[in-house]
């Protein structure tokens, strides 16, 4: 069977109503597995990448961040602080990246995590596709690549316009984090749609979505079950995870209290498991209306 037979049919293929930029096959990601994290906004997309980057490393592989949100703060536990954007950077030497060095877009992390924040548009103007397709040929110019085990893409909010999607063009595998409510499940249910509709033209398929800041799961796991999709990791609600944050440290870098412990260790197990591989999945994303009755009050 082909791994695209069993993709459901949605209404509208990539790109259809609208225009984006396809990419240039030249920017293919090579060497590397590239992961790209998407949910809610305000769900944990950056605290759980920051620590599954820091996971990675501590299995020993090279791994690479990339922040695409204006914020800019997706690397910020690895670093301990903000860190110029490229496209701040870009802007300083007129948009001539020959200009620029490795270390004027790049900054070294915990554990010798490489940390790139892509930056964004100014507010209402201008297309984060265009931001992450620069920020990636910037790396690729600069062979900065070449080295790299793992990349993560952690990606602004639940946004699924082409723009922020772009990502999707580069991932093989995309992991959604959600809490077990329903505003989460009802991103998650959009982003695997978005997912879906890339994964017609390019190589990225879904891993499966982690249950992040949530003491049950039970609602995500009712959801996962009715649309052919799968929990991979479950990150519980504890004080250790907002602490590590105020602290600007990963959970690797705190002190060896119980909950810490035990969160590294999902983390670890979750970092092993995707590097070993996932099974491609190919779940049926629900209409507004099915998803309301699946998980709404009575």
């Amino acid at each position: 069977m082909s791994p695209r037979d069993d993709i459901p049919v949605l209404r509208g293929e990539d790109g259809e109503g609208s225009v984006q930029v396809h990419q240039d096959e030249t920017m293919k990601i090579e060497g590397a597995k590239v992961f790209s994290v998407y949910g809610k906004g305000g769900i944990g997309k950056s605290t759980t990448s920051s620590n599954l980057s820091a996971a990675f490393s501590m299995l020993g592989k090279r791994v690479l961040q990339i922040g695409c949100d204006p914020k800019h703060d997706s690397t910020f536990t690895l670093t301990g602080h903000l860190q110029s954007t490229v496209i701040d950077v870009l802007k300083e030497v007129d948009f001539h990246p020959e200009e620029l060095r490795p270390e004027d877009f790049m900054v070294e992390g915990f554990n010798g995590v490489m940390c790139v924040e892509a930056g964004g548009p100014p507010a209402g103007t201008g297309c984060g596709g265009y931001v992450v397709g620069q920020t990636v040929k910037l790396l690729k110019q600069h062979h900065m690549l070449e080295d790299t085990d793992v990349v993560i893409f952690d990606v602004l909010g639940d946004v699924v316009c082409g723009g922020f999607a772009a990502p999707l063009q580069h991932a093989d595998r995309a992991v959604i984090v959600t809490a077990n409510d329903f505003d989460s499940i009802y991103a998650m249910n959009r982003i695997i749609a978005a997912v879906q509709a890339k994964s017609k033209n390019y190589n990225v398929r879904l891993a499966g979505c982690i249950a992040n800041r949530s003491e049950d799961t039970d609602q995500v796991d009712k959801y996962c079950k009715r649309v052919g999709f799968e929990r991979i990791a479950h990150m519980p609600l504890v004080d250790a995870i907002r602490r590590s944050r105020l602290m600007k440290k990963t959970l690797f870098e705190m002190p060896d209290d119980e909950d810490i412990v035990q969160c590294r260790a999902e983390y670890l197990r979750l970092a092993e498991l995707l590097w070993a591989g996932t099974e491609p999945l190919a779940p049926h994303p629900l209409p507004d209306r099915e998803i309301f009755e699946l998980l709404g009050f009575d």
